[in-house]
Parts: C-alpha cells; structure tokens; sequence
C-alpha cells in the first residue's frame, strides 16, 4: 500500500467551500454586484460630462470625405475597426440592419476604420459586402482622440453634437439592449 499523499491545503473542503458561499453572497448582497465571471456582456458608459466630443474629419473610402460637424441635428454610431478583429467582423451586419431601418430618424452609421491598406479594406469589402460609410483612420490619431484601445469600440453621438455614450467590444446592435440604449438618444430632439 502507496503512503498517503501529504496534504498541501490545510483548510478541510468543507471549510472552502463556505468561504467561498460566503465571498459570493457578499458580492452579491453588498452592492458590488455579480462577479466578474457573471457580467452580462459590453454595456454603455456614459461620455464623461467635462470631455469635449473630439473634431472628426476623416477621408471616406473612394474620393469621399466626411465629417461629423456636418452631421449635427443626426444621431452618429462611430464604430472603431479593423478587417483583423473578429468581433468587428461580426457585429457589422447588425450594424448595417440597425443604419437602414433608422435611417427616416436622422441616424447615421459610421465605420471607422484603424490604420489599414487600401487592399486589406478591400479584400473585407469584397468578403462582407459590407455597405456603411467607411472612414480611413490612416494614423489612428481619431481612435486616440475618442481613447479607443480595444476593437470594436462604438461612440454614441447626439443630435447636438455631443458624445452620448461608449460601447468596448462586440453588440447585437439589432437587440434589445441596444434598442434600448438608443431609444432615448433617437427620440432627443
């Protein structure tokens, strides 16, 4: 018969397992809401009150330019991109859907795209069909201006002009959530 292993853990498992209940119910009952592992997905942030919505003038994809001062009384989804980043890749034909049926309201979808070749945006054309308006962040000074760092990001801005809100990461921009994110933002006037 092999001796005992020796135990490493000096806290039985009984005892573990009810620290552990105990951590999860005051993370739960204490206002420090569900745990990391629990959280529901990408969700608004509000644009900070005192930071200035950041000048935007891009050059469009073709011979276009646009800019977002000629955009005022419309409400504007900026979407932050790149052909290489798979959630962008994925959250685009809702993004599409959302822009056509909410085009009569004023609203305007922009995809923004991140320091890429001519070519590289072509080939995710030719993949997609992809039919937004698209910006060329050739330097990537408009991401740093509106402190994007991850792909996708998405800036909500209001018919006067103003940042609304930031989503970081992949949305269902035809699901409930964002619908209701939106709806006040739409019906602002």
């Amino acid at each position: 018969m092999a001796p005992p292993l020796p135990e490493t853990d000096l806290t039985p498992p009984r005892r573990r397992r009810d620290v552990l209940r105990s951590a999860l119910s005051v993370a739960l009952c204490c206002g420090t809401g569900l745990p990391a592992f629990a959280t529901p997905g990408p969700q608004p942030v509000p644009w900070p009150r005192h930071r200035p919505t950041p000048a935007l003038t891009l050059p469009g994809w073709g011979d276009s330019s646009w800019s977002l001062a000629q955009a005022k009384r419309q409400v504007v989804l900026v979407n932050f991109w790149a052909s290489w980043c798979q959630p962008c890749r994925a959250e685009m034909p809702s993004m599409e859907l959302l822009a056509q049926r909410h085009a009569d309201q004023g609203f305007q979808v922009v995809a923004v795209n991140f320091r890429e070749t001519d070519g590289a945006i072509q080939r995710f054309i030719d993949e997609t069909g992809l039919d937004l308006p698209i910006l060329r962040d050739r330097d990537g000074a408009a991401a740093k201006a509106f402190g994007v760092r991850v792909f996708p990001s998405t800036i909500v801005i209001g018919r006067d002009g103003q940042a609304v809100f930031s989503v970081t990461g992949e949305v269902d921009w035809t699901g409930t959530d964002a619908r209701r994110w939106l709806a006040p933002v739409l019906s602002a006037h």
